[in-house]
């Protein structure tokens, strides 16, 4: 299949602002002359830097999420264009994709001279220019379709109809793509069990869906399985390689303060701009963890505190080079040591071309297998009389950081008693521990939709519903 579109001729600003009588002036000495060629032929080199690290940047975007929502969550071309594509940005408007359905491949051209294939693998999702086949698939955890939920995907044991106009609201608008409601999943769970479910936006008990910065926190709990095992430690320098050299500023950054955020790392956690540090971390570079752990210090560890998709990352890498083993045991790790023991079999955590994770922002899954994630948090990190997560994990992951303003623990975004796992879009696994409540809300909106999605007041709604 092959989708085409116009390309949309780019001319950054920058190069069109010299004038024809600034030229002119300039051509009339010998000296002012060639300073006056040397500029402007510095300046078209700088514009063609630029537009090359910006439209790799785009297409590479490009590629990564319709590949991903291909071939991990089997939905159409048509349904990605019409959703996550649907942005008011000549690059994704004019452009040129082909998927080759049979080597399950994506590329985009948003120029004659710009293309960036994403590749799919089994067990391991979508990664941007690695056609090589990875040392080893990840197993797969047995499946158990016949018993109830969370044990299985069998049928819902109890329900709560109070909650139907609840979610009829929250589906609302979900027959027009354009109306961009956007909402595809919501499960709620209250002690321990499924009460209501429904998906839209062609979405069902089977499709996985991307998590976005909820990986953060999947990432969060790798770690602290790494603590429990003693193979990591809170305190002393974090062991990141390029900080190694006790001269090194950063070599006093701690595992902790990578968690809490507050690592002093520059970043640029901006992704409107195609230059930014996460869009170029994400889309543009071979090595994400690499990337992040070489930017500078802004500020001593410890003091500032910033959310920074590029630290998780750093944490992610960490965590690679922690496990022990083939690059196999490592694709396998998460498996056997988080969703295989709560049996969620569907998740896939996607690498960066360097074959590590993407701890910031690739993991996808079902609803029901995110909401497995939510209950194992709200159970202090015990599932079925097995502690998976050592103790006291959780209450550090959800103890505020004082610097964040109020919002964040470690990794785990906090709001008035309540607990969450949050991803852009209006990604959101909340745990509200008085009510013994997990609610999924999984979808695709724009902080700018015309209807956009507010958690607060849904959750509000789904207590104020449930109150006795």
């Amino acid at each position: 299949m092959v989708r085409e579109h116009r390309v949309a001729a780019v001319a950054p600003r920058r190069a069109r602002c010299y004038s024809s009588a600034i030229l002119g002036n300039a051509l009339g000495r010998p000296a002012i002359r060639a300073a006056a060629v040397a500029a402007v032929a510095a300046t078209i080199l700088w514009a063609g830097a630029k537009a090359d690290r910006v439209l790799r940047a785009g297409a590479g975007f490009l590629a990564k999420v319709t590949c991903s929502s291909i071939f991990v969550s089997g939905r159409t071309l048509e349904s990605v264009e019409g959703a996550e594509l649907a942005l008011d940005n000549p690059l994704v408007r004019l452009h040129r994709t082909r998927v080759d359905a049979v080597e399950r491949r994506v590329t985009v051209s948003v120029t004659p001279l710009v293309s960036r294939t994403a590749f799919f693998r089994p067990g391991l999702g979508c990664t941007l220019d690695s056609a090589s086949p990875p040392a080893g698939a990840p197993r797969t955890a047995a499946q158990r379709p016949s018993a109830p939920w969370p044990a299985g995907d069998g049928a819902v044991e109890a329900g709560a109809p109070e909650l139907e106009s609840v979610l009829d609201r929250a589906f609302a608008g979900d027959d027009s793509p354009r109306q961009r409601r956007g909402t595809r999943a919501v499960l709620v769970v209250r002690d321990g069990k499924l009460v209501a479910e429904r998906y839209g936006f062609g979405a069902s008990v089977t499709t996985p869906l991307q998590g976005w910065s909820m990986a953060k926190t999947v990432h969060a709990a790798l770690i602290g399985i790494l603590v429990g095992q003693g193979k990591l430690h809170l305190a002393g320098p974090a062991p990141v390689p390029e900080w190694s050299a006790p001269e090194d500023p950063r070599h006093a950054i701690t595992l902790e303060q990578l968690l809490h955020m507050t690592s002093g790392l520059h970043f640029e956690e901006d992704y409107a701009d195609l230059e930014s540090n996460a869009v170029q971390m994400l889309f543009a570079r071979p090595d994400a963890g690499a990337y992040a752990a070489s930017q500078p210090l802004d500020h001593p560890p410890g003091t500032h505190w910033q959310y920074s998709s590029g630290t998780t990352n750093v944490l992610s890498r960490l965590v690679r080079q922690t496990v022990d083993g083939t690059p196999a045991d490592y694709q396998a790790f998460p498996r056997d040591a988080l969703f295989e023991p709560i049996g969620a079999p569907s998740f896939v955590l996607e690498p960066d071309p360097s074959g590590t994770f993407v701890g910031s922002s690739f993991v996808y899954a079902t609803a029901r297998d995110w909401a497995r994630l939510g209950l194992l948090f709200a159970s202090d990190g015990v599932w079925s009389g097995r502690r998976l997560l050592p103790e006291g994990w959780v209450r550090f992951l959800t103890t505020l950081e004082p610097l964040s303003g109020g919002r964040f623990g470690a990794h785990m975004w906090l709001d008035s008693g309540t607990y969450a796992l949050e991803g852009y879009e209006g990604q959101y696994v909340t745990v509200i521990p008085s009510r013994r409540l997990v609610v999924v809300r999984l979808g695709v909106n724009e902080a700018d939709d015309p209807h956009p999605w507010d958690q607060g007041a849904f959750l509000r709604q789904i207590t104020d519903a449930l109150a006795p």
